[in-house]
């Protein structure tokens, strides 16, 4: 039984000291940090400026089609036929909605990961440890922004 306790107590030191050494070998080494404007990032990617270009033309067209669902509905006079068109333009309509919301979450997420994979390239590239959002630093950080952007741009 005292051999036992010997060795515990001789690994429990051994492990705190390792421990010890551990932090202040750590705290020696300074980490190079980048930050990144994201929203900048973003607003300037070509890709985001096409989406939205696309988000907008479908908008129109989802207009479009309101316009002409309430004109056929308006012109039809059976109380019936006209509760029945009412039904399936409505159902279209959100048939419409749903494909354009997920057609538009799906790219947006294939954007966002070409977004992170530049920023981590990038990161790699200049051998920076941490990546930070240029938003949540108040002070400090090599700033990175304009070569993201740059490279964001080139990998259309």
């Amino acid at each position: 039984m005292n051999n036992k306790l010997k060795f515990l107590t001789v690994g429990l030191a051994a492990f705190v000291i390792g421990f010890g050494v551990n932090n202040y070998a750590m705290s020696d080494m300074p980490s190079r940090i980048a930050v990144v404007d994201v929203q900048k990032v973003v607003n300037s990617s070509p890709q985001v400026q096409a989406l939205k270009k696309e988000q907008q033309t479908k908008a129109q067209e989802v207009v479009n089609f309101i316009e002409k669902a309430r004109k056929d509905v308006i012109a039809q006079t059976d109380p019936k036929k006209k509760q029945s068109l009412e039904e399936k333009y409505n159902k279209e309509l959100k048939d419409r909605r749903a494909k354009i919301e997920k057609d538009y979450t799906s790219k947006l997420s294939a954007i966002d990961s070409k977004i992170s994979s530049v920023i981590n390239t990038e990161a790699k590239a200049r051998n920076f440890d941490i990546v930070l959002a240029k938003g949540a630093v108040l002070y400090g950080g090599t700033d990175i922004t304009d070569a993201v952007s740059k490279a964001v741009k080139a990998s259309k």
